[in-house]
């Protein structure tokens, strides 16, 4: 049995390709959240996408799985929630990662929150190139 379609997770509100990654994350603004780095960037009116990053440094395979569902979760739970326009990417901090859903939950809302109100400073390029 398939998801009713507002419940899904269909790739239109999914950061899918490297190049869209690093667009929100060099130019877009950031927020620290106790377990996340979230950055996020207007997308021109679309609807809000997520991206997810949880690295080797946050734990085993088990524990970056379950941190990425419980996002990719909160994300779609509460996409109503999220302001249309803004693509969001959240990096996951090393160290201790959140121990419930709930947390997650309530990260995402409030860093996304910030971000929409006008959240951190924006980022500079990244790394300069040698030419």
């Amino acid at each position: 049995m398939s998801p009713a379609p507002d419940e899904g997770f269909p790739k239109q509100i999914r950061l899918r390709k490297r190049g869209q990654y690093l667009a929100v994350q060099r130019t877009g603004a950031r927020v620290t959240t106790a377990h996340f780095l979230v950055y996020g960037r207007p997308n021109g009116g679309r609807p809000a996408r997520l991206g997810v990053t949880v690295s080797k440094k946050v734990g085993r395979a088990h524990t970056r799985n379950r941190v990425k569902r419980w996002v990719r979760e909160a994300f779609r739970r509460h996409k109503t929630q999220m302001p249309a326009g803004l693509d969001v990417v959240l990096v996951a901090r090393q160290g201790l990662p959140a121990e419930c859903y709930d947390e997650v939950v309530g990260e995402l809302l409030n860093a996304v929150g910030r971000l929409n109100e006008g959240g951190g400073p924006p980022r500079r390029g990244g790394r300069r190139r040698r030419r």
